[in-house]
């Protein structure tokens, strides 16, 4: 048997997306709840808490987040906004999707940053498999996680110019002597419908 719990033995103890965010919130007032019309919840960090707040989320016997399932970079250029005439939102958020083995709660924590200077504190010394998603999303988004020990280009060669996923991102014609576009070809991404 492992030692482990199982989801369903843990499902006493799991628990709500509410009684989460008030322990957060006592703790780290600047915090807020997020959600989408989907029903997706969240609870918002300022980019620089996010290290003491994952310490917090791990450490605190109530909640134990012992496992980073998921860390992803948005860009949410195009994403709508909630008022009609509003200018469109230039952050870049990254997303962090928690579990708990000892309690069997999930949540999902998000930290948007400026598009100017894309800076988020590093968690990798809380979950260390945060180290591959931070160096990842730096790779791909240009978010700079501060703290983190080795943050370099994880997919995209060294001397490559530029973020691939954001949304104004300008493609090269050729890469290393290779074209990478080819007649007509376009790779703009439209609006988010």
């Amino acid at each position: 048997m492992s030692p482990v719990p199982s989801r369903n033995q843990c499902r006493g103890k799991a628990q709500s997306f509410e009684a989460i965010f008030a322990k957060v919130l006592v703790r780290f007032p600047a915090t807020q709840a997020g959600s989408a019309p989907n029903g997706a919840r969240w609870i918002a960090v300022q980019p620089l808490e996010m290290l003491e707040v994952a310490r917090f989320l791990k450490s605190d016997p109530d909640l134990s987040f012992d496992s980073l399932c998921c860390l992803t970079g948005v860009d949410l250029l195009k994403f709508p906004t909630d008022a009609k005439d509003a200018p469109p939102c230039t952050d870049l958020a990254c997303v962090y999707d928690l579990a708990s083995s000892v309690h069997g709660h999930e949540v999902c924590v998000k930290s948007s940053t400026s598009r100017e200077t894309p800076e988020i504190s590093s968690v990798e010394s809380v979950w260390g498999v945060a180290s591959f998603f931070e160096r990842e999303a730096f790779d791909l988004l240009g978010v700079s996680f501060l703290g983190h020990h080795d943050l370099r280009r994880l997919l995209m060669p060294p001397d490559w110019i530029g973020y691939p996923l954001r949304k104004d991102y300008v493609y090269p014609e050729s890469y290393g002597g290779v074209e990478l576009k080819r007649e007509g070809q376009t790779f703009e991404s439209g609006p988010y419908k």
